[in-house]
């Protein structure tokens, strides 16, 4: 399986952007899918993750409230749906799936993710 994240670009503070995470593979019930990003100059930060059978979900407390992680099943995709986004939202935006029996707690470790896809870049001008 491989991943491919888009949806990046340049946008105003206080405007929304919406990523998208595509896998060449049918994502099977016992994944779940990561959001990351990692700025210049600083370590790799959670963002968001989802269980694929589920639809449960956990956010890092920078981006909750603002961001909406959610599944297509149909299209084989995860979205990020950004909203009010910051400057210090900038980065570059990767997802990633980890293999996890069912009822695995999500988790906002990227340790814990198998498998990593090219980032898409975020860019949030003041």
């Amino acid at each position: 399986v491989q991943l491919q994240a888009s949806g990046g670009g340049l946008v105003l503070a206080g405007g929304s952007l919406r990523l998208s995470c595509a896998a060449s593979a049918p994502i099977l019930s016992n994944y779940h899918v990561g959001w990351f990003r990692q700025a210049p100059g600083k370590e790799r930060e959670f963002v968001a993750a989802l269980t694929w059978r589920e639809a449960r979900t956990l956010y890092s407390d920078s981006v909750k409230g603002r961001f909406t992680i959610s599944r297509d099943s149909a299209e084989n995709t995860v979205s990020l749906q950004m909203n009010n986004l910051k400057p210090e939202d900038t980065a570059l935006y990767h997802c990633a799936l980890r293999q996890a029996p069912s009822r695995t707690p999500l988790t906002a470790s990227g340790a814990q993710f198998d498998l990593w896809g090219q980032g898409t870049q975020v860019t949030v001008s003041s």
